[in-house]
């Protein structure tokens, strides 16, 4: 790309390789992004092949198959070279013409890619067997020297993934398991979702404990179990701590009641001596004299 770039102005062909930057960090992960900046380094650079594979990828990141064969032809007749066949065969799949991508699969060109190149063209044309829901023929297009290998190449993941899946559309799940499992051993960067299709057939279910209340039934009575056993926890306690709260009430009237029984019968031992009645039997008066005035208890 550097050496492409060379035969623009400085000024331009930096500009031109920021946004070509750009397209590379964001085609993954933000593919409008990517599409945007290969618009402007497009409008920049048309006549450079790196610029127009480049905007062919993030067309094709986009799902916009028509255009992105168109730049990807392009980027073909600019160098000659038959790199990007196998991807604009998918471009073919993509705008609803398998038999298309069938006929570039036998193309003399296919013999001119690298072994990365033909096992990418192996998987279109699996792909588009299955858009013509030939299962069979599908499963066939896959058993290759490369998918019965032990060793692990970059493509071996992707291949044993589309060998299993085509497997289990065609109803046969233990072979499909088998494949399933080998992709898992050669997905060293998780390129693909082998180990969730995996569990699913083994029947393994992922819950999430962390949802809300608007999930589904069964999702929420494992997620609030806990909870609901720490609520009754805290409902027999709060009744618990009622009923001792009455108790204490119960006990501490009892205490009153003492306290006031006392405090009358302290009144009642500290009050003055009671005074007799002024119509009082005379006898007793003379007895109160002859005491010492002491007046008895009444």
């Amino acid at each position: 790309m550097q050496q492409e770039l060379q035969s623009l102005p400085k000024g331009l062909a930096e500009d031109v390789s920021r946004n070509l930057v750009m397209v590379a960090r964001l085609i993954d992960e933000d593919p409008e992004g990517a599409y945007a900046y290969s618009r402007i380094a497009l409008r920049l650079a048309s006549r450079v092949a790196a610029v127009r594979e480049a905007a062919g990828f993030a067309a094709y990141a986009n799902q916009k198959f028509s255009e992105a064969l168109a730049e990807f032809r392009a980027a073909r007749r600019m160098t000659g070279s038959v790199e990007l066949w196998p991807v604009m065969a998918d471009c073919e799949r993509g705008l609803g013409r398998p038999e298309k991508a069938l006929d570039m699969a036998g193309a003399p060109e296919v013999q001119k890619l690298d072994k990365a190149g033909q096992v990418e063209m192996r998987l279109v044309a699996a792909g588009a067997r299955r858009d013509m829901d030939q299962l069979d023929a599908a499963i066939v297009t896959l058993q290759s020297p490369e998918l019965a290998s032990n060793s692990v190449q970059p493509w071996t993941a992707r291949l044993r993934y589309a060998y299993a899946d085509a497997l289990l559309a065609a109803g046969r799940e233990d072979q499909a398991r088998e494949w399933f499992a080998k992709a898992v051993e050669s997905d060293k960067d998780g390129s693909t979702d082998a180990s969730d299709r995996l569990a699913e057939l083994d029947g393994v279910e992922f819950v999430d404990v962390l949802v809300d209340d608007e999930d589904e039934d069964g999702a929420k009575t494992v997620a609030t179990q806990p909870e609901a056993e720490a609520e009754e926890t805290a409902g027999t306690a709060a009744e618990a701590d009622a009923d001792l709260d009455a108790d204490f009430e119960d006990e501490d009237q009892l205490d009153e009641d003492e306290d006031e029984d006392d405090e009358a019968d302290d009144e009642a031992e500290s009050a003055p001596d009671a005074q007799p009645e002024a119509g009082g039997d005379a006898a007793d008066r003379d007895a109160a004299d002859s005491d010492g005035g002491e007046a008895p208890r009444g």
